[in-house]
């Protein structure tokens, strides 16, 4: 079976489980101030992309809400320049072409790699003096032991990263051991670049591996992997991050227990997947999901149980035993206002009934223009875009994963800047990208939606809200964990 292609929405379970069990019931408590997840970064390390150009992969990486990016070298660098790659021996307008690109995208170039050390002192100083220019923070390498003085030289010099890179046995860095021998009596300038997906295809644990080089993860070429026929080979494949053997979770919150405070480089070797967009997606989905978790303090209800914390008409919604029934009247409205958010709740609908979620409401007078609906409906063959599940008159969810008339369904729903998830009983259904929606009442596509504001020009903060809509409808277990 094709991972990739035949469980592009169950690949989405592992980030339920996140999401529901990782921190168990209403208000319970995550991770407290003292994480380090809220500094780690997410890049992208271009291989993945390496059938596009770099200003290819900068446009992909944007696009999908990450802001870091690990370059390697020989990449072309644009249609426009089919002959420059990216390399130590650009020239000085060659270099400030890029960071122009760079800036223009809003992307930081942190890291660079793997690359070749150079065998002379001169070559190994022009390498440090090109990161230093294009604003790299770590060189990514395989270095030999002869050059390891000379380069902590050059690393404390520049006060820049020298990450010892393990590609799979038999390479000379597969065991942690190894680049622990090169870091001993260096100076914390040197450590590891440790390839997730490599120490898997070596036959290691990698949970195992970043506890033996505790004190020395510098960086990560971060992969989840799943193995062909019996063993771990050099071809085992990557796949979305929560849907191979690599127990990511664990690796981050060991990551998490050592104050690591570095880049995690998506990195995909495969190439048989011509558009890895749905795969990158879930990743950076897992990875901003699963480092909230960590670095928050938990878990809230955004309803009081009393309901004061709410605007809505008096004696329209009920909020008995923990769960929010429709009587009539009104919308319910939560007083504050959540920019980045997961939204956790359970929904339950009478036969036909007709529902939604708002989420970003900037105008309660004005909500019909000013917010962003997930539809609650009993049915899936609504209106066009008016599904169980689908964002109301904009995009309809990938599959009906609605459960049969009353009964309970989970949904989730995540916001993250100019993105939006929605996850319905552990399959996700909706993985949104605002800034597609350019046109007030225009979809993507063509087709016509009711709504006066462009999408990408809807609020990023607003209001959450329950709709009456004339007919019964139930939630419960209903929680927030704001991420901003």
């Amino acid at each position: 079976m094709n991972i990739v292609r035949e469980t592009k929405c169950v690949m989405l379970c592992c980030l339920a489980m996140v999401v529901g069990w990782t921190c168990s019931g209403a208000g319970a408590q995550c991770k407290g101030a003292e994480s380090v997840a809220g500094h780690w970064d997410l890049a992208l390390q271009c291989w993945t992309l390496n059938r596009y150009n770099l200003f290819e992969a900068l446009d992909r990486a944007a696009s999908l809400g990450i802001e870091c990016i690990e370059a390697y070298p020989g990449q072309v660098v644009s249609g426009e320049r089919p002959g420059l790659k990216f390399n130590v021996g650009m020239t000085a307008e060659e270099r400030s072409y890029v960071k122009a690109e760079l800036r223009r995208k809003g992307l930081r170039l942190v890291n660079f790699g793997v690359v070749a050390v150079p065998k002379d002192e001169a070559g190994r100083r022009r390498l440090f003096e090109f990161a230093e220019d294009m604003g790299i923070e770590t060189v990514v390498a395989e270095p030999g032991e002869a050059v390891m003085d000379s380069l902590d030289r050059l690393c404390q010099e520049f006060r820049i990263n020298l990450a010892i890179h393990n590609h799979p046995k038999p390479s000379p860095f597969w065991n942690p051991q190894r680049v622990l021998d090169l870091c001993q009596g260096r100076s914390k300038y040197i450590g590891a670049c440790g390839d997730t997906g490599h120490w898997r295809r070596s036959g290691l644990d990698p949970v195992a591996c970043l506890r033996q080089l505790e004190g020395r993860v510098i960086s990560l070429h971060f992969k989840d992997v799943v193995k062909e026929g019996d063993r771990w080979t050099r071809a085992a494949k990557d796949v979305p991050w929560g849907m191979g053997k690599n127990d990511v979770s664990a690796m981050m919150a060991e990551l998490e227990r050592q104050g690591f405070r570095g880049v995690f480089s998506i990195e995909y070797e495969r190439n048989d997947i011509k558009d890895l967009t749905a795969d990158l997606s879930a990743c950076v989905m897992y990875f901003q999901v699963q480092k909230h978790l960590l670095a928050a303090t938990g878990w809230r209800s955004p309803l009081a149980a009393d309901l004061s914390n709410c605007v809505y008409p008096a004696g329209s919604w009920t909020y008995e035993g923990g769960v929010l029934e429709r009587v009539g009247g009104d919308n319910i409205w939560t007083k504050e206002r959540y920019g980045d958010f997961i939204l956790d709740l359970e929904f339950k609908v009478g036969a036909k009934a007709n529902s939604g979620v708002f989420i970003r409401c900037g105008s309660i007078d004005e909500w019909i223009h000013t917010c962003i609906e997930v539809q609650i409906h009993d049915t899936t063959d609504g209106t066009k875009h008016g599904q169980c599940g689908a964002i109301y008159d904009c995009l309809s969810p990938s599959e009906n994963a609605l459960r049969p008339t009353g009964q309970w369904n989970h949904l989730t729903v995540i916001a993250l800047a100019n993105r939006v998830w929605v996850i319905m009983n552990s399959v996700r259904i909706i993985d949104m990208d605002l800034n597609l929606w350019t046109q007030a009442g225009k979809n993507p596509q063509g087709t016509r939606n009711k709504f006066r504001t462009a999408y990408k020009d809807m609020p990023r903060e607003g209001h959450i809200g329950f709709q009456d809509h004339g007919d019964p409808v139930w939630y419960r277990n209903v929680r927030i964990m704001p991420l901003n």
